[in-house]
């Protein structure tokens, strides 16, 4: 396929996605799909492989020619079973960047509105990375070089949507971005001019997104279960991707952010500490959650310790429905969700999801017998 012919393709695909792990595609592009199928949106995605792994070359290469892939939903949502099939259908085509740079940064300039990214846990480190390599090899040094071409071509600035989960994600690769186009920005008279494009006319919103995806289908898809987040921070001039029940456009990311981090995750670790204390009973979330010495202690933390805590700020009802759908989630029949993988680094866990929750109930005098028993 020539780098013409891509071009032309790709022509309705607005998103431009770095990823192409389980989580995007069974999380944003099954979402975008749901939503195309629906006639709510007609932004498609072009997926951007960009590590140096051979095995995400060849699921790239396999994504650019079916294009279309299965996507398990297993679980429970608002008490009903699901179980079915979804078939993806929101990618139009796949570029790996290391072998196709030249149609990715044509793309870019003259047809992107949105770039999406789930890069791997060391996805924004730079390194010695340098925006004027042939073909950077960091994620921001990427970032970096495309959007210099869509300035020096005249075009407006795009709407940066990072789903990495790393707090204040697009405020972070914001800065990571500006910083390499200062340092790189000498051998270029209008460097200041770039730095303040990107600055006023590229929209960066820090995102939070949640979903299990729990395992891969071969060649092409994955299982996932019915819940989904992907939560946006509105900012002036923001492009939305689609519109979708489940993506949801806030002023602040902050209540789902504490709902997040003190109540799953931190349902999460209570829930392995009581399982540790009980001398490792059962192997999956599910089966504790079955088990009245492991699931009723968590509700009763939730109830009694944590809810009334989070309510100071949160209210109360808002919490009580999040409460509800974490412990569907957690005895969703399908999925193995071992216990043991949620255990690790379990000491730093307990300061930071537990312990600020304890911090507040004790400033407000509540007692917490259970919070204050795992964390001794």
């Amino acid at each position: 396929m020539t780098t013409t012919s891509h071009s032309n393709d790709y022509r309705d695909a607005g998103i431009v996605q770095f990823g192409t792990g389980r989580f995007l595609l069974a999380h944003v592009d099954a979402l975008v799909s749901e939503s195309l199928e629906r006639g709510e949106s007609n932004e498609r995605i072009v997926v951007v492989q960009s590590s140096t792994r051979e095995e995400g070359k060849r699921k790239a290469r396999l994504l650019a020619e079916q294009r279309r892939y299965p996507v398990r939903i297993r679980g429970r949502r608002d008490g009903a079973t699901i179980d079915r099939e979804q078939v993806v259908d929101s990618v139009a085509g796949c570029l790996i960047a290391a072998e196709q740079w030249d149609a990715l940064k044509r793309h870019v300039v003259e047809h992107a509105r949105i770039i999406v990214s789930n890069t791997a846990d060391n996805g924004y480190e730079v390194g010695d990375d340098s925006s004027l390599a042939s073909v950077p090899a960091s994620f921001p040094g990427k970032l970096t070089q495309l959007l210099r071409a869509r300035f020096e071509a005249g075009n407006d600035g795009l709407t940066i949507l990072p789903c990495e989960l790393i707090e204040h994600n697009a405020s972070r690769l914001k800065s990571l971005v500006t910083a390499m186009a200062r340092r790189d920005g000498g051998c270029f008279r209008d460097s200041e001019a770039f730095i303040d494009w990107l600055d006023h006319r590229c929209v960066w919103a820090d995102t939070l997104v949640d979903r299990i995806v729990s395992a891969p289908l071969e060649p092409l898809g994955a299982i996932a279960e019915p819940y989904a987040l992907w939560a946006i921070q509105r900012r002036p001039g923001l492009a939305i991707p689609c519109h979708h029940p489940d993506v949801q456009i806030v002023d602040d990311l902050g209540p789902q952010s504490v709902c997040k981090l003190h109540i799953l995750n931190l349902a999460h670790t209570y829930l392995v500490d009581r399982w540790q204390r009980a001398d490792r009973p059962v192997e999956f979330v599910r089966e504790a959650m079955a088990r009245p010495e492991l699931g009723e202690p968590l509700r009763a933390l939730l109830d009694d310790e944590v809810l009334p805590t989070l309510a100071a700020a949160l209210p109360l009802d808002e919490l009580e429905r999040y409460r509800d759908v974490t412990l569907e989630r957690f005895a969703n029949p399908f999925l193995d969700h071992r216990l043991a993988d949620i255990a690790q680094y379990h000491a730093s866990k307990l300061e930071r999801r537990l312990r600020p929750v304890a911090e507040k109930a004790r400033l407000q005098g509540r007692p917490i017998p259970r919070l204050d028993e795992a964390l001794s």
